[in-house]
């Protein structure tokens, strides 16, 4: 089987223990979630699973095979790609030229990338937007475009953080059944970051809660958030 692995991996910046000996696995095929309080080293796992942030101890597999210094380029042409909370389009190009750079940059053609753009705007609800511009994208458009971009490098591992982050609850919900329905047609494994527990209860299958830095619980997503301990860790910090 096809995963993502990190193994015993701990990130110290200048003394402070961002993330402590954390174990943890992404099958292909699986949506996992990726949970805990804020500044609990959530996104910074998430960086070290994509190449953005080296371990200070441990390491990172897929398929069995170690992640040597590899760049965050190298990680995307492996299959394993990310977004990031702000989107990060880019702004002087149209929705559908942001789109096709994902494809263009694992080594589609033009005419292929530009195929492939048209087709996820539509899966997104985007179409309409695919001449504007990035810059004047309404927020929720905005974190839509990102996952389609990512999309259309067709990965092995989406990394996805807060995918709803800013979204109402009906944009909520269109996202998370979008999400099922792509990533059920195209097997990929993906890992998902957020606050929002409505998406929480209603996409992942299975999650890891982190708590300063380490793992405080795992498993099956509604007997994690039954734990009195995972309660504890977000009483007040999360929006339900």
């Amino acid at each position: 089987m096809t995963n993502l692995e990190v193994n015993a991996v701990s990130v110290v910046f200048e003394g402070l223990v961002a993330v402590d000996g954390v174990d943890a696995v992404l099958a292909r095929g699986e949506i996992v979630g990726l949970i805990g309080p804020n500044g609990a080293g959530k996104t910074t796992l998430v960086n070290v699973m994509s190449g953005f942030q080296r371990p200070t101890s441990g390491g990172v597999t897929i398929s069995g095979k170690p992640v040597r210094r590899w760049s965050p380029q190298v990680f995307v042409r492996r299959g394993v790609v990310r977004t990031f909370q702000g989107g990060r389009p880019f702004k002087r190009l149209t929705a559908l030229e942001n789109v096709a750079a994902g494809a263009l940059g694992v080594g589609v053609r033009s005419r292929a990338a530009r195929s492939i753009a048209w087709d996820l705007l539509g899966v997104f609800g985007l179409r309409e937007r695919a001449h504007d511009l990035a810059a004047g994208l309404p927020y929720g458009d905005e974190r839509r475009l990102g996952i389609a971009r990512a999309l259309a490098t067709s990965p092995e591992f989406l990394l996805l953080d807060e995918p709803a982050a800013g979204m109402n609850d009906g944009e909520t919900d269109a996202l998370v059944a979008t999400l099922k329905e792509v990533q059920s047609s195209h097997g990929f494994g993906m890992l998902v970051i957020e606050h929002d527990m409505r998406l929480i209860r209603n996409l992942p299958e299975r999650v890891y809660v982190l708590d300063q830095g380490a793992v405080l619980a795992q498993g099956q997503t509604e007997t994690v958030m039954r734990d009195s301990a995972v309660m504890t860790a977000y009483l007040g910090q999360v929006k339900s």
